[in-house]
């Protein structure tokens, strides 16, 4: 499938697009291409905020774009590479089976998957600016992040296959 037709169909039932991606084997290209792909729609999702910052206070935008490329796209990916082999080693403490692997495809599949939400974030951001509307959106990336996620883990770590 393609990654677009896997994205809507998280929306309709992770476990089983994170079941379908395990049944494809272990590949470290696969993953580091969906990590890059998130990262790199999280950092387009900050440009309409950061244009509005630096209109409003006549800071530099690309100073601010700049600072938020160094951060999504170069030190992002080192960061929840750290955080999926901490995952990882909760899932194990708390008796879940499997390898590293498992972790990192669930943790960046999350991030790839609710990029919608993030562009829509960015998009609140930048037009509406801070306040309930933003909030909202914030909150509803959030939750579907966490949804994801945590089905995502039980399918990775506690379903027998």
């Amino acid at each position: 499938m393609a990654i677009t037709t896997d994205i809507v169909a998280t929306y309709r039932g992770p476990r089983r697009v994170i079941a379908r991606l395990l049944s494809m084997g272990p590949r470290e290209d696969r993953l580091l291409a969906f990590l890059m792909f998130g990262c790199a729609i999280a950092f387009i999702a900050q440009m309409p905020r950061l244009s509005r910052e630096a209109h409003l206070t006549g800071q530099e935008l690309n100073m601010l774009l700049g600072g938020a490329l160094l951060g999504l796209i170069f030190i992002a990916p080192l960061a929840l590479y750290a955080a999926s082999w901490c995952l990882h080693l909760l899932a194990r403490l708390f008796g879940g089976s499997g390898e590293s692997y498992r972790a990192r495809l669930v943790l960046f599949w999350t991030l790839l998957a609710s990029s919608p939400l993030l562009l829509l974030n960015g998009l609140v951001a930048g037009f509406i600016g801070p306040g309930i509307e933003l909030n909202l959106v914030g909150v509803l990336w959030l939750a579907v992040c966490s949804w994801f996620w945590l089905s995502g883990m039980i399918e990775a770590y506690w379903t027998r296959r």
